[in-house]
């Protein structure tokens, strides 16, 4: 039985604006958080001993990475040389070139010649010894569209043909793989890609638009006693036979990530028969805060509340607040930056709640048969400023659903067979004398006015 330890997405290097610099080292925080926490996989894989050690890819968020961010990542691997375990590097999509030519920030320990580290950037099967004895591997890097979509044979086709027949050519030539595995060794493959069936994390964000999914029913395959996978920052096991396992991410990237658990995978694997655990990993927590104070009363009183009931001491905290535009002045922003003190580092977001969209009465209901004149009742008592009108506007719907048409507020003479109606003109206020007897000449006169007014 061979034991191994299947790690993946380690992203070094990845979330500085959610630290702060270190005056005693000069590293950013975060970057010192992703070093402990690969430090704890190594430790672990050290420490059982394992016989092999699967990195499921995206060792960094790029091909090019900071010197420093390099020799961190190299350092923790370097142990696993010392201890002769062997290891396998996968290239992700992250460590490529965005041509995707090739695993740029990988492919420097093939070159020096790294004893016992493999680095799988082509599909290739590599027979492994270990110290309990040899292991198939096979290595699927990511995949991308480009060196397809600039050969002859694809042009005219569209997204989803392409895709298609990227998963056509590649089941071919995983095909031609399995055919010349032996079958008395376990087999695992180590792959970096998306499942059709797999739940997206902060990858979604990361490589939007760069991939596809490869089918299911292309992985789980009798010949695979293990399939480790990389790419997916969630951890999942997609299938018990064989098992099919994302490990996720060895570190939250971003605030996406804020309830994952990370951690890594140890498997015992012989041929026929597999068995692994999940290993959670001890990371910072990301915690957010939403509050919306826009009806509060007390609103700076009730956010410190909302701080205080939250676990921020030593996270990463987002704090997220909606209010009205005249309550701004009764906060104080160096009260929350006291009460946020105790966080690793923290940011604070304010939302404006618009006036524009009022909320709907509770006291109208939503029942259908409600009375319209009750309905508006209501409303105008809620309008101070229509209390003068209330009576000619509950008379003039009274008179609309009654459908008369002869209805006039009151105030307005009517026992005169004349009335004076205000014409306004931009450069004078007129006032003409309308005939009622005349009905065409009365609504074209009212017409007039209301259109110079408006």
């Amino acid at each position: 039985m061979v034991k191994v330890l299947h790690l993946s997405d380690i992203h070094m290097g990845s979330g500085f604006s959610h630290g702060k610099l270190n005056p005693e080292t000069g590293l950013n925080t975060r970057l010192e958080d992703f070093m402990t926490t690969l430090g704890r996989c190594i430790d672990r894989a050290i420490a059982e001993p394992v016989d092999l050690v699967l990195f499921g890819g995206d060792a960094f968020p790029d091909a090019t990475p900071l010197p420093i961010v390099q020799e961190a990542f190299a350092a923790q691997f370097r142990r696993l040389v010392d201890a002769e375990i062997p290891t396998v590097l996968l290239v992700g999509n992250h460590d490529q070139h965005s041509q995707g030519a090739g695993g740029a920030s990988l492919c420097i320990y093939r070159t020096l010649g790294v004893p016992g580290f493999i680095v799988g950037d082509r599909l290739e099967t590599h027979c492994i010894q270990t110290r309990s004895g040899a292991i198939q591997v096979i290595t699927l890097p990511w995949l991308t569209r480009s060196t397809l979509l600039t050969r002859p044979d694809t042009e005219g086709l569209s997204l989803a043909e392409v895709n298609q027949l990227l998963i056509d050519r590649l089941r071919v030539a995983l095909e031609g793989e399995i055919r010349r595995l032996d079958p008395s060794l376990p087999t695992i493959l180590l792959g970096h890609l998306m499942t059709d069936t797999a739940q997206f994390g902060a990858e979604r964000f990361l490589a939007v638009g760069k991939g596809f999914t490869v089918p299911m029913a292309l992985l789980a395959r009798p010949c695979f006693d293990y399939v480790a996978l990389g790419h997916v920052h969630r951890h999942q096991v997609l299938s018990s036979q064989p098992p099919i396992v994302y490990p996720g991410s060895i570190e939250r990237v971003d605030f996406s990530e804020e309830t994952e658990t990370k951690g890594f995978i140890l498997v015992n694997v012989q041929r026929g028969e597999t068995a692994f655990e999940f290993c959670p990993l001890p990371v910072r927590p990301f915690q957010t805060i939403r509050v919306n104070i826009s009806r509060s009363e007390q609103p700076q009183a009730d956010l410190i509340a909302a701080i205080q009931a939250t676990a921020i001491e030593d996270a990463v905290v987002r704090l997220i607040y909606q209010l009205r535009s005249e309550q701004l002045d009764q906060i104080e922003s160096h009260v929350l930056h006291q009460a946020l003190g105790f966080a690793h580092t923290y940011t604070i977001q304010t939302e404006l709640v618009s006036q524009l969209a009022r909320p709907r009465l509770p006291e109208l209901g939503t029942a259908p048969d409600l009375d319209p004149l009750e309905a508006l009742k209501t409303y105008l008592e809620t309008q101070p400023q229509l209390t003068e009108l209330t009576p000619d506007l509950m008379n003039a719907a009274s008179a609309l659903i009654a459908g008369e048409s002869n209805w006039m507020p009151s105030g307005i003479c009517t026992d005169s067979e004349q009335f004076s109606t205000p014409i306004y003109s931009s450069d004078q206020l007129a006032v003409h004398s309308v005939d009622l007897t005349d009905d065409a000449a009365a609504s074209e006169a009212m017409e007039a006015a209301q259109l110079r007014l408006l």
